[in-house]
Formats: structure tokens, C-alpha cells, sequence
């Protein structure tokens, strides 16, 4: 399948990795595909720059939004999500129609350094405001509430025995993406629904980063146990 990911960080590039690794045709969009070709500067995470990365990974095309958001089938949102809903419209909305997006975004406020402040609350979320900007996308929330090594191998905790959630509007796109987590590896996935619950997964970000604080860089994630 061909997929176009939106965003060049930490998550674009692990999760465009794995995709490709599974035998996907995958493509990168970037603002700015010069500017971000000549990225050479680690992220405060310790993520090669972009630039440095994609000499490893020439396999994984780059474009700009919009020339990712044409040729995938499939969409997947990495991008930071408070940028998210411009880079969508840098994408075009025609360019965007009907597909699949996969939003993994969550909206952090790094202004006052580390760790960032989750925007997460009651009343919206980032995947309602997506779909409501985008009516034509079929958006499913996924993988947002874990680091992006998890999030494409969950062996990495506990072997395995942890959850994944999902939710969006569309039953056929949730199927769709359920086999994408299950090609990583996924085993709990849990539906929780309409796009609405989008508010809930996301309002996970507060806790996490608060566990994230205790923990450190050690792999960790949420366990519904039934």
C-alpha cells in the first residue's frame, strides 16, 4: 500500500520506518523538503535530524504535504499537533478526499521547555477538530498514547501485554487500521468508539507524562486488565 505520512519528527520517522519494513511505499511530507533534507541537528530526544536520518532510509521518499497526502491510500497524521490542522490545510483538502487518516498527533505546549503541557480537555479534541475541518477524511485516533518505539513494536513492554485504543466515525476505517496495528504486533486493541472519544485518549497525556517523568526512557504503556 502506498501510505503518505505528515510529519518528519521522532514518530514520523520511526513509524514510516516500520511501515516500510512491513513492504509499504511510503513518503514523507515536510513543509519544507530542502529545508528539512539539510536538517543534520539531533532533536531534544536524541533523534538524528531529519537530513541524517534519511541517508539511512533513502528507501522512505520525502515531498512536501501535499505530494504525500496524493500519493497515499493511506494517511497517517505525525505531525505536532498543534500544527496539525495547518499542515492538513497545506495539504489540501482535495489532495486529502476520502482516505483513511491515521492520527496519532497530540497537542503539547513545549513553550515553557521540558516536560510539555498537554491542551487536552473535556470539551474537543485534536481527532474531532480533524474530522470537523475535513469532513470527507475517515480520521481514527490511534497510538497517541504511547512513545513511537511502542507504538510500532508493543513487545517492547511487558511482551506484548498492553492496549492499543482506536476510534473515529467510520467502522471500515478502523478495520483498516486495526490490521495495520496487528502487523506491528498489536494483540489488545480496544474500540472506543466515534471520533468523540478522541477527548478521552488524549486527556491520557497528562498522566503519561507525569509516569514518563517517574519512569524515564523506559518503554511503558496503559493495561485495560479484564
Amino acid at each position: 500500500m502506498n501510505i503518505g505520512i505528515l510529519g518528519t519528527g521522532m514518530v514520523g520517522q520511526i513509524v514510516s520506518g516500520a511501515l516500510a519494513s512491513k513492504g509499504h511505499t511510503v513518503m514523507i511530507g515536510t513543509r519544507d523538503v530542502q529545508k528539512s533534507l539539510a536538517n543534520a541537528e539531533k532533536s531534544p530526544m536524541g533523534m538524528p535530524g531529519f537530513g541524517t536520518w534519511h541517508k539511512d532510509n533513502q528507501h522512505i521518499k520525502v515531498g512536501t504535504f501535499a505530494e504525500a497526502a496524493t500519493f497515499g491510500e493511506l494517511l497517517v497524521n505525525a505531525t505536532s499537533g498543534l500544527k496539525s490542522l495547518e499542515a492538513l490545510t497545506t495539504a489540501g483538502a482535495d489532495n486529502l478526499g476520502s482516505k483513511v487518516l491515521i492520527d496519532i498527533a497530540n497537542e503539547l505546549d513545549f513553550s515553557k521547555g521540558m516536560p510539555p503541557k498537554s491542551l487536552a480537555n473535556d470539551t474537543r479534541s485534536l481527532g474531532e477538530d480533524i474530522q470537523a475541518a475535513f469532513p470527507n477524511l475517515k480520521v481514527v485516533k490511534t497510538l497517541n498514547t504511547m512513545n513511537a518505539y511502542v507504538m510500532v513494536n508493543p513487545a517492547l513492554v511487558d511482551n506484548g501485554n498492553s492496549t492499543v485504543f482506536v476510534n473515529g466515525n467510520d467502522a471500515g476505517a478502523k478495520t483498516t487500521v486495526t490490521n495495520i496495528l496487528k502487523s506491528f504486533g498489536w494483540q489488545d486493541i480496544m474500540d472506543l468508539g466515534d471520533i468523540t472519544a478522541s477527548r478521552s485518549v488524549e486527556m491520557l497525556l497528562p498522566i503519561w507524562l507525569k509516569a514518563w517523568g517517574a519512569i524515564g526512557n523506559t518503554p511503558f504503556n496503559f493495561k485495560i486488565a479484564r
